[in-house]
């Protein structure tokens, strides 16, 4: 006789929201990164938009219901992309140039309209603001004060002060995974045979419906570095409090996600997607000490902790890479980590992928097969362009030395 296993209940969050998009600013940032992945942006709304009304976070799993879709884009460059959001529920703000420079209306527009939801009888719970533009970091900074949720989704490098006011940050990079088509979540990974097939399929039908299961891979995807175990644990017995007493049979955390959530790498009390990351993303692994000033640049641009040397491999690797194969942005990445980490230097994925994001972001252009030098220029360029952005206040001798270091010795200027 054949069991059919219960369909798994559980407690599901549900968020009244109002979305902001800054249609130029993230259509621009997602071109210059991803042309595939801007085409899909503009072209399918719909379809990021269903991808972002679930969730997960600490307190658990959640729903989005958009109440307030707004769009807010130049009609003058991109009217073609309209009716696309129209379709998909949008009100559409034309916002043209007011200025010689190009300048649109579209932050303020946009600032007005939140304002007034906030002042609306409805109570919105969280406000998804769709730009990487700072200039919203006091509109943020007031939905805080009134107690709501705010989430940022970006499609460039953000600011810090921006993105530590907002609660939740969708990165560039994940906006990328975003739009683009959802594979199918795996089932989770046996060892049983033929022979095991009743019990073991019933089973991993159990495992693979779990809310903690899908709990921890929402995390694990959506983080922007390997992440703290007993975080991930927390998420996961907030998704299901029954794992508390012996993880459903496996003992421990480890024996649990090796089990259940085969997916996601584990080691020294990290977990990472194997994806994106590799050990040597984590925080042990690699780190340097590193002067004051280059510390605060770390600390306020997010560009990665390695040494003059590393950095110089690094670019170096990426210009004989760009220049031996396609420039494809995963598998390029990949093959640089690979190639640097088979020359003994211990640098990541994580950190590769920074570097070569930012590169697309300046401008940089891999087809053109550029030099080791042109391309550490470039990313010098960028590193100190963010400096800038976030108000350090640098003297002549700090650019050179931000230079030196970032550019591995090879930079110009």
């Amino acid at each position: 006789m054949t069991e059919i296993a219960e369909p798994v209940r559980e407690s599901v969050r549900r968020l009244r929201c109002a979305l902001f998009v800054d249609f130029d600013n993230v259509y621009l940032g997602l071109r210059r990164l991803d042309p595939a992945a801007a085409a899909a942006f503009a072209q399918e709304p719909g379809h990021w938009l269903a991808s972002l009304e679930t969730g997960t976070d600490a307190d658990g799993d959640f729903a989005r219901r958009f109440l307030i879709r707004a769009c807010y884009l130049n009609p003058s460059a991109f009217s073609e992309f309209r009716p696309n959001f129209t379709r998909a529920g949008f009100t559409v703000v034309d916002c043209p140039s007011l200025t010689q420079q190009g300048k649109s209306s579209a932050d303020i527009n946009l600032v007005l309209d939140a304002v007034d939801a906030l002042a609306a009888p409805t109570r919105y719970d969280e406000f998804v603001i769709v730009s990487a533009d700072a200039d919203f970091t006091p509109l943020a900074l007031r939905c805080r004060a009134a107690d709501r949720r705010v989430t940022i989704v970006t499609a460039s490098p953000a600011a810090s002060a921006y993105r530590s006011v907002a609660d939740a940050v969708v990165t560039a990079d994940q906006l990328v995974e975003l739009v683009g088509t959802p594979e199918a979540e795996a089932p989770a990974a046996t060892n049983g045979g033929a022979g095991t097939a009743g019990g073991t399929a019933k089973r991993q039908t159990a495992h693979a419906a779990s809310p903690a299961r899908r709990a921890v891979l929402r995390f694990v995807r959506a983080a922007d570095r390997p992440a703290g175990g007993s975080t991930v644990a927390q998420a996961a017995m907030t998704a299901d409090p029954s794992l508390r007493s012996d993880w459903a049979g496996a003992g421990s955390f480890s024996a649990w996600l090796a089990r259940d959530v085969p997916e996601v790498a584990t080691a020294s009390n990290f977990v990472w997607d194997p994806k994106r990351f590799s050990e040597a993303d984590l925080p042990v692994s690699g780190s340097v000490d590193l002067p004051p000033l280059q510390r605060q640049v770390v600390a306020v641009t997010d560009v990665p902790n390695l040494p003059t040397e590393r950095y110089r491999v690094l670019l170096e690797t990426l210009a004989a890479e760009i220049k031996a194969h396609a420039f494809d942005r995963a598998e390029t990445t990949r093959r640089v980590r690979d190639a640097c980490q088979a020359a003994g230097e211990p640098i990541g994925r994580g950190s590769v992928n920074t570097v070569v994001t930012g590169l697309l972001l300046a401008g940089l252009e891999p087809d053109k097969h550029p030099p080791a030098k042109a391309i550490a220029t470039t990313w010098a360029d960028n590193v100190v362009g963010l400096c800038r952005g976030a108000r350090m206040d640098l003297s002549p001798a700090d650019v050179a030395a931000i230079r030196a270091w970032v550019g591995g010795g090879l930079a110009k200027g």
